[in-house]
Parts: C-alpha cells; structure tokens; sequence
C-alpha cells in the first residue's frame, strides 16, 4: 500500500465526529470494545464495531486479544505523520513570522 493510500485511510477515518470521539476516548488508556459500546450507548455494538475496524484500517487503532476481551489501543504515529507534513511547515513559517514581528516591534520601541 502506498503512503497516499495510507494518508487516504486517516483522513477517511478523521472525516467521522464518532471515530475522532472514540480517538479521544482512547488518549489516556485503552479501552475495551465493550467499554466503548458502553460509552456511545446510542450506537449498536455492530456500529461500533465497524468504527473500530475502519480506524484500524487507518493504523490510528492497534487492538490487543486478553482472552474474550479486545483492547483497543490508539496509534498516534498516523497523527504525527500528517502533523509533519501537513501542519509542521506551516507552524515553522508561522513562528518565523512572529519572530520578525517580535524584531520589528522591539526595534520601533
């Protein structure tokens, strides 16, 4: 699978205000599936489920058997690739900017 093709399943799987709540939901600790049926309780456990898929799909979810149980465990690596190359250069230029701004204003004062 190529890196578009990788890129293409994050944004697929972040264009979901469900599948980036249940992202959050996994920031601090995994969580069980059932856990996460629990806590979006409107879903049934089928929806939620191929939620969970698409996120691994995407790589963003890594999902651990412990017996009958299955640990979903967030992979923030896809999140960080897209950071570099599509927020990171903007940010350094952003900075660069406020910093000739800073010189400017410090030279008129």
């Amino acid at each position: 699978m190529s890196s578009s093709d990788k890129m293409d399943r994050v944004f697929k799987a972040l264009a979901s205000q469900i599948r980036r709540e249940m992202l959050d939901c996994l920031k601090d600790d995994p969580q069980t599936t059932g856990a996460l049926c629990e806590r979006f309780s409107t879903l049934d456990r089928c929806t939620v489920m191929q939620h969970l898929k698409v996120l691994e799909q995407a790589g963003l979810v890594i999902v651990q058997r412990k017996g009958r149980e299955r640990w979903n465990h967030l992979d923030p690596l896809p999140i960080r690739e897209m950071q570099e190359r599509w927020i990171g250069p903007y940010a350094q230029h952003a900075v660069s900017v406020l910093g000739r701004l800073k010189a400017d204003l410090e030279q008129d004062s």
